[in-house]
């Protein structure tokens, strides 16, 4: 079973950038697709951002053009590069995997966008 351990989260003012990570302990070039969700206090969780094997990309309207999903192959590794933040953009955000069998999931890493 893959773990996958998210990094990157912090407080930040609105207007302002992170990059969270998602460490994998085995090589995602195996996973079909690797996704973020958040979830906010209250709210269900929802997908933010998702990158298939082949490249292609989805993202959540509220975060297009805002959030950069990618990944580096060599260093196991998922990135999501979040511009212009915004106070609704606060939540925990987890990192997935889908290896076309089981979903698997990091422990997650809050993002706070506060003034």
């Amino acid at each position: 079973q893959v773990q996958l351990v998210e990094s990157g989260g912090g407080l930040v003012q609105p207007g302002g950038s992170l990059r969270l990570s998602c460490a994998a302990s085995t090589s995602i070039d195996a996973f079909d697709d690797e996704r973020w969700y958040r979830q906010a206090p209250g709210l269900q969780r929802e997908l933010v951002a998702q990158i298939f094997a082949s490249g292609d990309t989805y993202y959540l309207d509220s975060v297009k053009g805002r959030f950069t999903i990618s990944r580096d192959n060599a260093a196991n590794t998922v990135y999501l590069q979040m511009n212009d933040l915004k106070p609704e953009d606060t939540a925990v955000y987890y990192c997935y995997t889908w290896d076309g069998f089981k979903l698997d999931r990091g422990p997650g890493t809050q993002v706070t966008v506060s003034s």
